[in-house]
């Protein structure tokens, strides 16, 4: 077990000019569960990670880790580790000695970057350049380096990233693992389906500020919406049908639509009587992206258009 070590970010603002990237962002995260970072591109999430490992110095505020300050740790690399720009890696640099550099900085053992390398799938190519590697592979050494102290304290930015299903499997069980020792973990990603299956706590930001922080069940019990997804061969009958009965209905790529505001047996009921044929009628409830997309509707900061470009 790790103990009680904690990340505690207080009133944090950041800002570039007359940017706000970061603006007087508050959470905790406590050891012992995987805590989600939630938030849309440009929401500050790298940047608060940044200014907690000591990268970027806050404009106000303090980001702390067990009390202190990262700058003021002895040996930070022993109680901190951190996957925040997986490829910054001399080309040249094989596996192994960029470990081994690591390591020397804080007196950890040589033994460890064995084990990490073995930790991550990487023994077998150790000893080749780094910029040979695949994204994948690039992504592995990243967090390698993040687990070289062995510490009670991690932070993931995207670790996912680059990975194919069997990798985003093991990057899970690695997280999930390393929580249940007792390690206070704040990981980010875009993948909601993947941290659903993650997390058990969640922070959530919007352009800089806290939008929430919960556990993972209560986000999603306290945002449920749920509806009926519908399949049927007479979609613009049954469409009409029941938004004059005052329900909302979506449709969505799939060919089903979403309907809203109205409970299965009525939809049964409804389709009987206007003689339209059901094929599909089943309870849904909304899923973590479904809800993140609820929670953060107002502050993202690119939108697209719809359809393709004429």
């Amino acid at each position: 077990m790790k103990g009680s070590s904690l990340i505690e970010v207080q009133n944090l603002t950041k800002r570039y000019g007359a940017k706000v990237a970061v603006d007087d962002l508050s959470f905790e995260v406590h050891p012992g569960v995987v805590t989600g970072f939630l938030g849309p591109n440009g929401a500050g999430k790298s940047t608060a990670m940044r200014m907690i490992v000591g990268l970027d110095l806050p404009s106000s505020g303090s980001a702390t880790v067990n009390g202190q300050h990262y700058r003021d740790l002895r040996w930070p690399l022993r109680e901190v580790g951190a996957l925040l720009e997986a490829r910054a890696i001399h080309p040249g640099r094989t596996a192994r000695l960029h470990l081994w550099m690591l390591a020397q900085t804080n007196q950890i053992a040589r033994a460890r970057v064995d084990e990490v390398l073995d930790i991550v799938g990487l023994s077998e190519v150790a000893d080749q350049p780094a910029g040979r590697f695949s994204l994948g592979m690039g992504q592995r050494l990243g967090i390698a380096a993040a687990l070289l102290g062995d510490h009670g304290v991690l932070l993931f930015d995207e670790p996912v990233n680059g990975l194919d299903a069997e990798g985003i499997r093991w990057v899970r069980n690695l997280l999930l693992g390393l929580a249940k020792e007792g390690r206070t973990m704040l990981v980010s990603s875009h993948l909601m389906a993947e941290m659903a299956q993650m997390a058990q706590d969640v922070v959530v930001i919007g352009r800089g500020r806290l939008s929430t922080q919960t556990s993972m069940s209560s986000l999603l019990e306290s945002n449920q919406q749920s509806y009926v997804r519908v399949r049927t061969p007479k979609l613009e009958e049954l469409t009409a049908a029941l938004t004059a009965e005052g329900a909302r209905v979506s449709l969505e790529e799939d060919g089903t639509i979403s309907v809203f505001g109205i409970v299965e047996s009525a939809i049964g009921d409804l389709a009987f009587r206007s003689q339209i044929a059901l094929h599909e009628l089943s309870p849904m409830n909304a899923s973590l992206e479904e809800v993140f997309m609820e929670l953060t509707e107002g502050s993202v900061e690119y939108h697209g258009t719809e359809g393709t470009p004429r």
